[in-house]
């Protein structure tokens, strides 16, 4: 296991969708509360995780996504509500090349289309959903019909239009963009509801993870039941993503400190559970080009990158 110490707390991790080796991760100072904001690219090397480019900002970031049509171009959401978007190959790039700065609240999520890629979406703590274009100077939309902080939006894999939102407000809402009212509303869970993924292979099927410890896998076609609970966490469940390379294979995080990799073919579904953090995981992602590569980041102020080494079905490809 290949590890880097941010000396920051980690929020969220990805791997670029164009470079197998070169991962990002957002990362917030004093746990998110109070502080700075550092946006960190790592290049994934035989035997360590190397500094490439570290951003600073002037509030703590929360989740990070890399664009769908450009390389290098990297976005992430900040607690003072705004969006920034650095160019990794700017010779003087220490500052974003755009900051969009429309939310109101801290901005929790931001998620690139992966099929119509100029565009993007924000949820934010103001209960709002924005989407963007990078060429734009102000949002293309907002949706607003969450009742409490928004943690996930996150983009449909096979459809350019769909993308699902979960809340505090218990709720898990599919969209269409072209629309300001959501499609369906799902009550996920009893409790706030802070992760969600789309299966990379089912544009059916999307999984909720909640502060009641479970995950939940939705058919959005039949929304009055889920069609499994899976218990595993001690605690709040605080990312799921599914793996590129299954339509079986999923992962999560957990304030528990634990990473679990999940199998739904098996009669246990617990293929995997690790603790090599010894704080909250909040980031977690799968690498697109290389089987079983992972990585998590924690407020332990770690980024770690593994491979589970399994043999999937070919990868999902964008």
């Amino acid at each position: 296991m290949k590890r880097f110490k941010t000396h920051f707390n980690g929020y969220s991790v990805e791997f670029s969708p164009f470079e197998e080796f070169r991962l990002a991760c957002a990362t917030s100072q004093h746990f998110g509360i109070i502080g700075n904001g550092r946006q960190y690219v790592l290049d994934v090397l035989d035997r360590e995780l190397a500094m490439y480019r570290v951003y600073d900002s002037r509030d703590g970031l929360y989740d990070c996504t890399w664009s769908e049509e450009n390389e290098s171009h990297l976005a992430a959401s900040s607690g003072d509500g705004s969006i920034k978007i650095w160019d990794t190959q700017a010779p003087n790039g220490e500052r974003p090349i755009k900051s969009f700065e429309e939310h109101t609240k801290e901005v929790h999520s931001i998620d690139w289309n992966l099929i119509q890629k100029d565009t993007f979406i924000t949820g934010s703590w103001d209960k709002s959903i924005k989407l963007w274009n990078p060429r734009s100077e102000r949002s293309l939309r907002t949706f607003n019909e969450h009742r409490y902080c928004i943690y996930s939006a996150i983009w449909s894999p096979r459809n350019p239009h769909l993308f699902a939102s979960v809340s505090g407000d218990t709720s898990l809402k599919i969209w269409d963009q072209r629309d300001s009212r959501s499609l369906n509303t799902i009550k996920a869970h009893d409790h706030e509801v802070l992760t969600c993924d789309w299966n990379k292979y089912n544009d059916k099927e999307v999984l909720t993870g909640s502060v009641d410890k479970t995950i939940r896998i939705w058919d959005i076609r039949y929304p009055d039941r889920p069609t499994a609970i899976l218990r595993g966490h001690g605690y709040a469940v605080r990312r799921i993503k599914c793996s590129p390379h299954s339509d079986k294979i999923f992962a999560s995080t957990s304030y528990d400190m634990s990473v679990i990799v999940w199998d739904r073919a098996r009669d246990d579904p617990i293929l995997t559970k690790m603790d090599h953090h010894t704080e909250f995981v909040v980031g977690l992602d799968w690498n697109m080009f290389i089987d079983g590569q992972m990585a998590s980041c924690s407020w332990d102020e770690y980024v770690c990158v593994w491979n589970l080494n399994q043999r999937q079905q070919p990868p999902f490809r964008r």
